[in-house]
């Protein structure tokens, strides 16, 4: 395994951010000095793009304020659209594992939400974290009194709950059960995101450098969860935030600070644009 200081002898091209608990704050806010950073990448010719497990729509509040020219990739990869909202290219769940995964979340006492095309599908409006999710996207869910019907083209299913343990127990099972047929992994630590299994941030990683021809040695990435660690795997250089767990920051290269510290922008400052700036 190259060592950091060969990694950081390439030059950054690109940096690829996640949004929830690394771009933004607590409160869902991009700091000034966030914009700036973005800005400031931008200057030194360096382009920028965020992946997150939100819709498409939820990302669209990151658009103008930063300047966004390159595809957004939603449901952590399940969706690349263009600043505009036009889909790219979309990784929809194999229809015949929808019911199956439903279940399995609500075997472990999970509530199941289902992406499709540009709705949120749920069943129950008034279970945890539905009016926090609709604040932070933008937009309302669709009520719906079963999912029987609703197979062809999901996106992203998430199983909810605030019994951690169990999310995390729904995480191994989904994965000891459908195996490589889906990507599973916690998004926070009270969302279980089931994707399918081309859907994920390390896939990301591959997508831009394949579409933007820059090496991934010459990449980094910044993110706070488990399901971010796939990308660090990907890339040159990977930074992990103050918030995120010892296990997410043992998989990263660098540690910044926490995002209500201005975490991203300092990681941008100092591992980025400061390390473009010495001598090599």
């Amino acid at each position: 395994m190259a060592s950091i200081s060969e990694y950081e002898s390439e030059q950054i091209e690109l940096v690829l951010a996640d949004v929830d608990g690394t771009l933004v704050t607590p409160q869902k806010q991009l700091t000034d000095r966030t914009i700036a950073a973005v800005r400031a990448l931008k200057d030194a010719g360096v382009k920028f793009a965020v992946t997150s497990g939100r819709p498409p729509r939820g990302m669209q509040m990151l658009v103008q304020p930063l300047s966004l020219s390159l595809p957004l990739a939603a449901f952590n990869g399940g969706l690349f659209a263009r600043p505009d909202m036009s889909v790219i290219e979309e990784r929809s769940i194999d229809p015949a594992l929808v019911t199956p995964i439903v279940a399995l979340i609500g075997e472990h006492g999970l509530d199941a939400w289902l992406y499709r095309g540009a709705d949120w599908l749920l069943r129950d409006p008034d279970a945890a974290h539905v009016e926090k999710e609709a604040d932070t996207v933008r937009f309302a869910p669709t009520v719906v009194e079963d999912f029987d019907a609703i197979t062809e083209g999901v996106v992203k299913i998430v199983g909810v709950s605030d019994d951690l343990a169990s999310v995390a127990e729904a995480e191994a099972d989904a994965r000891a059960k459908f195996g490589d047929h889906v990507s599973a992994a916690r998004s926070q630590p009270y969302y279980l995101d089931v994707t399918h299994p081309d859907a994920n941030k390390g896939a990301v990683v591959r997508y831009l450098s394949r579409e933007y021809d820059i090496p991934a040695s010459s990449i980094a990435t910044l993110g706070d969860m488990p399901n971010d660690v796939l990308m660090f795997a990907h890339c040159g250089l990977s930074i992990a935030m103050g918030n995120a767990s010892s296990d997410v920051q043992r998989a990263a290269r660098r540690v910044t600070a926490s995002n209500d510290d201005e975490g991203f922008a300092k990681a941008i400052e100092r591992f980025v644009l400061g390390a473009a700036t010495r001598p090599r």
